[in-house]
């Protein structure tokens, strides 16, 4: 087999449909992550009372079936317009049977057995800053106790930095042509202690002082501006 080569991506799954064959603990792990953001159904004989649960709020659709004897084609049909399939079952030459048929139908498989072409990832997600862990399907404990190392650094304040970057950046598109300039403040305010520590505080606290940061760079820009109009 070859050696895969896995690029980091992140994508919008919205409307996309995901197959999970299988109703255990399995199942009911990537139906639980996968219904937040795609449309996922569940083909299993039995399901936990998880996956019941997602149904009832129509967060996942279910389909009961013998799915240890379903032939080819019924799967085949069950897997029609998917954009990834998950074989989820305890019977793992099942699971590679339905692998197989996938890949042949060019669907990608996020495998619990071995490494399919999607994996997923250990995720932190700090507002809209996400940072994903992976060790390519060769230790998830280790991306688990990575995760876990990186959320004490990587803080809920860092969601917050996002959101106040983003509308820094804006203002400064009004005044300051130069974007090496407009990255230079936006990395002053990135490195300023006084600004992460305000957002314990308050979000409307540390914008003001990287306002106030802004607005000392816009003023010593303009008065460089007209100094050069009068030399």
């Amino acid at each position: 087999m070859y050696d895969r080569q896995y690029m980091p991506l992140f994508l919008d799954l919205s409307f996309q449909k995901i197959v999970i064959f299988g109703g255990g603990s399995v199942g009911q792990r990537k139906a639980s992550l996968f219904s937040n953001f795609a449309e996922v159904t569940v083909i299993s004989e039995d399901f936990t009372e998880n996956i019941l649960d997602l149904y009832e709020s129509n967060k996942v659709e279910i389909v009961q079936a013998d799915i240890k004897d379903m032939p080819s084609n019924v799967i085949k049909e069950h897997l029609e317009g998917s954009f990834l399939v998950i074989p989820a079952t305890s019977n793992r030459d099942l699971n590679l049977k339905i692998h197989l048929i996938a890949s042949d139908m060019d669907i990608f498989v996020n495998s619990v057995d071995s490494r399919g072409d999607v994996i997923v990832p250990s995720v932190i997600q700090r507002g809209p800053v996400t940072v994903g862990i992976s060790t390519l399907g060769h230790s998830p404990a280790l991306s688990k106790y990575t995760r876990i190392k990186l959320e004490h650094t990587i803080t809920p304040e860092y969601g917050e930095m996002a959101y106040l970057q983003d509308e820094l950046r804006t203002e400064l598109k009004k005044y300051i042509a130069d974007q090496t300039l407009r990255r230079q403040i936006l990395w002053e305010v990135l490195d300023r202690i006084e600004v992460w520590d305000a957002f314990e505080e308050s979000y409307e606290k540390a914008y003001n002082i990287a306002y106030d940061i802004m607005l000392e760079h816009i003023g010593n820009h303009a008065d460089k501006d007209s100094k050069e109009q009068l030399d």
